[in-house]
């Protein structure tokens, strides 16, 4: 198979670079760049070709909870957004922390996703923070990192045996830095808003106090370390004295947290409850600032299905999550459009970074990478209608929302998955 995509503009994040160029795939890779040839030729119209997104941390809900997604409906949620490489998280029903569930997970994962599905698997047993998985046997049967999602292993030296082991085995640990007992029960950022709203609250403290014990284990072990989702200014010093010092480590920012703050949440809005609550103001543009800066690396979508049960509960009741596969890239977008991040720092953060952490060889525009890629209309204006989402469950906070960017076509390996290419 051979295809030539002409007159496109190139979205390169290794080289931080926008230019208008052609790209040939051939046996599922990309062969040149900038070159003529192949069998096939689509002329992108302008519009911008970058690498598929690498989507850290979605939710499939299968086993378990199928009713609110499936690996089909996410995958072809997935493909619609330009999202290509989906590493999915342990947290279903049960909790992937067996080499035997792992597998029963890729294999339907293989079956039912057109986009690539990498999963993660449990650090201690169903969540529980007390015994250890069997590390070397999960990553030997397919799982790229370990993590025990928003369930943070409290005990200090089970955590630490967790590192130690990892690191001998050098593999990935993934958390959700937060202080467990100051976290338990709240549903928004203290400050004025939570207290107006009567609503249960927790301090973005915790979040630095539960970055700042995660570093300190990952100095003592020199394991490699992921923070999935950071949302608060107060935790980003504890993440530039970790780079400095040399560590292992890396940070993710949920989409979400980079383009609401608390006041979305209005009177009451469950589709705006997610975990960790969102933030103020001045904490969403510091997470702009620190993607911009490098001190983030990596931006996710966090997609969390929750049924329309599960939401349409008092704000306190109601279940954390939204699903953002399909959202992802034009919520983005919207940091483009207020010339805040470039295209380049966007799809470095959302495509070449999650890629290299995870040593994949995708998330790049060069020759002999796979041809998983993206091609969007970036000023494409829409009203988002969440019964249009892909996703079996609805639950975005984008419904109803003036937005900016289609996505046109998504290939991966080479094979178109959506769409019909450009206009």
């Amino acid at each position: 198979m051979s295809l030539l995509i002409t007159n496109a503009r190139l979205i390169d994040p290794e080289s931080g670079t926008e230019d208008v160029s052609s790209v040939l795939i051939e046996n599922g890779r990309i062969a040149a760049v900038n070159e003529e040839g192949g069998k096939e030729v689509l002329d992108a119209g302008g519009r911008c070709l970058a690498p598929g997104i690498v989507d850290i941390g979605v939710k499939v809900c299968e086993p378990g909870e199928r009713h609110k997604e499936s690996f089909r409906t996410a995958g072809l949620a997935a493909a619609a957004g330009g999202v290509t490489t989906m590493i999915t998280r342990p947290d279903t029903m049960p909790v992937i922390d067996s080499p035997e569930q792992l597998e029963f997970v890729t294999r339907r994962a293989s079956e039912a996703a057109p986009v690539n599905v990498l999963p993660m698997a449990a650090l201690t047993k169903g969540f529980g923070g007390r015994e250890m998985v069997e590390i070397g046997f999960l990553k030997d049967a397919g799982a790229v990192a370990f993590s025990d999602c928003d369930h943070v292993t409290a005990d200090t030296k089970v955590f630490s045996r967790c590192l130690t082991y990892a690191r001998s085995l050098d593999a990935l640990v993934i958390a959700h830095p937060q202080e467990p007992v100051l976290s338990a029960g709240s549903a928004a950022t203290s400050g004025k808003f939570a207290a107006l709203r009567g609503l249960p609250s927790v301090s973005p403290m915790a979040e630095r106090l539960g970055l700042e014990r995660d570093l300190a284990l990952v100095e003592m072990t020199g394991a490699k370390y992921h923070a999935d989702n950071i949302s608060t200014a107060a935790a980003l010093p504890a993440l530039e004295r970790a780079r400095k010092a040399g560590m292992d480590v890396s940070a993710g920012v949920n989409i979400h947290h980079l383009t609401l703050n608390e006041f979305d949440v209005g009177d009451y809005r469950t589709f705006f409850k997610i975990k960790p609550p969102l933030r103020t103001e001045d904490d969403r543009q510091a997470m702009i600032e620190a993607v911009a800066s490098g001190v983030i690396d990596v931006i996710s979508s966090m997609h969390t299905p929750q049924d329309e049960e599960s939401k349409r509960r008092p704000f306190e009741e109601a279940a954390s999550g939204a699903v953002a596969l399909e959202t992802l890239l034009p919520a983005a977008l919207r940091l483009h459009h207020s010339g805040q991040l470039t295209l380049a720092q966007l799809f470095r953060a959302m495509s070449l970074n999650p890629a290299e952490r995870l040593g994949l060889d995708s998330g790049r525009i060069s020759v002999g990478a796979p041809a998983d890629l993206v091609l969007f209309d970036p000023d494409a204006p829409f009203v988002l209608d969440r019964f249009a989402l892909r996703s079996k469950s609805k639950n975005t906070p984008f419904d109803g929302a003036r937005m900016q960017g289609r996505v046109l076509a998504t290939w991966v390996g080479g094979r178109q998955v959506y769409g019909g290419g450009a206009p």
